[in-house]
């Protein structure tokens, strides 16, 4: 068996699956309808333009779709943010909430990587400041 922690792709992908199926499970409303339609598209971008970036023709293709990515990850917490004003449950919204603000650092980090010019090291352990998942 492999003890080694996920790559950022498998890592993006499984953060992917686990909104879906959030938002599956949550009522439509009038309000959540939006709330969760922006969701599902803000966070499964969050993935495929890391993977685009994994195949990218160039550096710059690379710096771009990775730029992509992380504005994706921020648009996707403010999303959850507001979904979590609505729903009765925050505590997976929290969670997914979390594990955003993770992939949003590491994918802050290598761009961060690219600026000063060193080899991506791969996965970031990085804390980032500003809101926090108890502010859900």
């Amino acid at each position: 068996m492999d003890n080694s922690r996920p790559t950022l792709e498998t890592r993006t992908l499984a953060f992917s699956k686990e909104v879906l199926n959030f938002c599956k499970s949550q009522k439509l409303t009038e309000i959540t309808r939006p709330l969760i339609s922006q969701l599902v598209r803000a966070a499964t971008s969050i993935g495929a333009n890391y993977a685009e970036a994994n195949n990218a023709s160039s550096k710059a293709d690379f710096r771009n779709k990775i730029f992509i990515a992380k504005k994706e990850a921020a648009e996707t917490k403010y999303w959850l943010e507001l979904l979590a004003e609505v729903i009765e449950d925050k505590s997976l919204c929290r969670k997914l909430w979390q594990e955003c603000h993770y992939i949003l650092m590491t994918l802050q980090k290598v761009i961060s990587t690219l600026k000063n010019g060193n080899t991506v090291n791969g996965e970031s352990t990085v804390k980032g400041k500003g809101s926090t998942v108890n502010d859900l």
